[in-house]
């Protein structure tokens, strides 16, 4: 069951962080230039031109957006919509689901209980518990691997403990909890990790997490619109999420507080937070310098990639490493950490430069917004991020037809498989009853090439002797396909 906030202590504290929301926004408004974190100044007029013209090129329908300077935040704005469907906009008081972007913050509340001497980082965690780990249901699959044994805090936070990211998307058919190395030997990211630190860390302090995190977090880093758990006032103002055809996606409200994602907040109490973070705020000298350090090399091609089994030294020459609840590299603007956030219609991004004082904060409440982070990042931060290794392919540039023009390609296509291709409030479609492929947006490169977003699928309109369309040519993740219109 939640723990439900005092009501009118928490009413309260929104109202007076809303009305200091306004009184700050009005003086970011104030703001004429930005500082970069190579130094370089860009003008306040130039962030907003560059932000609306990648979010309209690559269909990000919402994005916030939080700016450090100096350790002060000097730049909030909301951008696009919240909810689409209804018209509804963001503002920097809007509520968006966080996903992993809470992973950092609960890393960071156990460091504080390091600090306290509540948690050691190098203490078998199944030393804390009353029980062998196997036999607590959520990890009875662990029977007769006694690897478990060797888990710790710090391979929980730097992501070396041996777990899959979650169970359920191994290709293990039995979704099973396995550990796939030797804990501590090698990177990979692992939200079952988290979860098994907060289990440890809510049995050590005899505390949930979200009371925790109140008292460490929230209230001292003034992070009244922040819950692990949802809360009745966050409904006046939240973001849904939206997907890759910018349909909205119906909001998950958690009545559990799960330290690897069931967090909300906004721009403005995240962004303070990674103030906070970067200069070491409630934190001892020694913890912070931890946090920062690199625990462990990153050799993987991709974040994501076969449980780190695919290797490279690409990323030597930018130290790319993980710490304590954040990915490190160096840039040529120094040492930088970061960390993504990513749910089905969130996508969201944070990145801290230290020794420059200045940190970047995006949130995005749209599947596209990933496809945008490269280029946003470079131009407002004058660093290029690892990009490839996190999986941020950049948005595909695409022309606009009219109508009429769009018009030629609808009709019904047979062969290998069927398509049916049908022109809908401007935009064309595609759907294929043979795949169980819905309506799905085709986006144009040229007067003849479509692609869709939500599969690695192309198609060429080719024209007959006559003019008009006769086939269309399909290259879907591989496969070749020749489709003749029949209608």
């Amino acid at each position: 069951m939640r723990r439900p906030f005092k009501n009118d202590l928490f009413m309260k504290q929104y109202l007076v962080l809303s009305i200091l929301a306004l009184t700050v926004h009005h003086s970011f408004s104030q703001q004429k230039q930005i500082q970069r974190a190579d130094g370089k100044g860009i003008p306040v007029a130039a962030v907003d031109s560059i932000v609306n013209k990648l979010m309209d090129t690559a269909e990000v329908t919402g994005l916030c957006l939080g700016i450090i300077n100096d350790n002060n935040i000097v730049y909030l704005k909301g951008y696009g919509y919240k909810n689409k469907a209804t018209g509804g906009l963001n503002d920097t008081a809007t509520h968006f689901y966080a996903a992993s972007l809470a992973k950092p913050l609960f890393g960071y509340i156990v460091m504080q209980l390091a600090d306290e001497g509540k948690i050691d980082l190098d203490k078998p965690l199944y030393t804390y518990l009353p029980k062998p780990l196997p036999e607590y249901d959520n990890y009875k699959d662990l029977a007769g691997d006694d690897r478990w044994k060797l888990i710790t805090a710090r391979m929980c936070l730097d992501h070396t403990t041996g777990f899959p990211n979650w169970r359920e998307l191994t290709e293990d058919t039995s979704h099973k909890l396995k550990i796939y190395f030797t804990p501590g030997q090698k990177y990979f990211y692992s939200g079952e990790g988290i979860m098994l630190l907060q289990f440890a860390v809510e049995t050590i302090t005899g505390r949930k997490l979200e009371d925790l995190a109140q008292e460490k977090i929230f209230k001292p880093f003034g992070m009244a619109k922040t819950s692990f758990l949802w809360q009745p006032a966050f409904e006046n103002n939240c973001a849904l999420g939206h997907n890759v055809s910018e349909d909205t996606i119906t909001n998950t409200r958690y009545v559990q507080a799960f330290a690897a994602g069931s967090m909300e907040t906004t721009i403005g109490d995240y962004s303070r937070f990674v103030a906070s973070a970067m200069q070491g705020k409630r934190l001892s000298k020694n913890a912070w310098q931890q946090v920062f350090s690199p625990q462990i090399n990153i050799y993987s091609k991709h974040q994501f990639s076969s449980l780190g089994d695919d290797t490279t030294n690409e990323y030597h020459n930018i130290q790319l490493s993980y710490g304590l609840g954040w990915g490190l590299f160096t840039s040529g603007s120094g040492k930088a950490f970061f960390k993504e956030g990513h749910g089905l219609g969130w996508q969201h991004y944070s990145i801290a430069f230290p020794g420059k004082k200045a940190a970047f904060v995006i949130m995005t409440n749209s599947d596209n917004g990933e496809r945008i982070f490269k280029e946003l990042v470079e131009k407002i931060t004058g660093v290029t991020l690892p990009w490839d290794w996190e999986g941020y392919t950049p948005y595909r540039p695409t022309v606009t037809l009219t109508p009429a023009e769009l018009q030629q390609f609808t009709g019904i296509y047979d062969g290998r498989l069927k398509a049916i291709v049908t022109l809908e409030g401007g935009r064309l479609k595609v759907e294929s009853p043979t795949v169980n492929l819905s309506k799905t947006n085709l986006y144009a490169e040229n007067s003849h090439h479509f692609f869709l977003k939500i599969m690695d699928t192309q198609i060429d309109f080719v024209k007959g002797a006559d003019g008009k369309i006769e086939k269309a040519v399909l290259d879907d993740e591989g496969e070749h396909y020749e489709l003749k219109k029949v209608k």
